[in-house]
């Protein structure tokens, strides 16, 4: 695999992992402390935080620069979890578990990508995609599917999260 391929990979799961603790963010200042599944939310963002952290920090090791779409998603993510929050804690869980869904598919096909070339960046993608799983499991749990027009929700918000993947990607 090559450099920039690697980069690439860095780039966008770090912008992804920026994107998602901007989305608990926007969920948390609706919810508040109290809200209904606001712990899980909390819970979520704090590991999402860590998985930031990492990325930013083997990013700085190895001179990949982030994607300039990172104000974009400040705000976007921000918008996004504040206005499902606004439609309810289980629209709230429904955006969780649609983005994970994505995220899960996106770490597995990185997975395969790496196939043992990068040990260091196939560990930290393969401890996060099971996070991810476990984020998807507890907005499931928590009634993401019982969130008003479900299936037309967790659809626009699982390709918007292809499109900004694929535009990290690139930018």
């Amino acid at each position: 695999m090559s450099k920039p391929d690697v980069d690439r990979m860095l780039r966008v799961d770090q912008a992804g992992e920026y994107g998602a603790t901007r989305i608990y963010a926007g969920q948390l200042a609706v919810l508040g402390a109290r809200g209904p599944h606001a712990q899980d939310v909390a819970t979520m963002a704090a590991q999402e935080a860590v998985h930031r952290e990492k990325f930013d920090a083997l990013m700085v090791q190895r001179g990949v620069r982030p994607t300039v779409l990172q104000p974009l998603w400040s705000v976007a993510g921000y918008a996004l979890g504040a206005a499902t929050a606004l439609a309810g804690p289980e629209a709230a869980m429904a955006c969780t578990a649609a983005i994970e869904e994505e995220i899960d598919r996106h770490y597995t096909h990185q997975l395969d990508e790496l196939d043992g070339q990068d040990p260091e960046l196939e560990t930290l993608v393969r401890e996060f995609r099971d996070e991810e799983r476990e984020h998807r499991e507890t907005a499931l749990a928590a009634g993401a599917e019982n969130a008003p027009a479900y299936p037309l929700l967790a659809g626009a918000i699982r390709l918007g999260c292809r499109l900004a993947i694929r535009l990290s990607e690139r930018v």
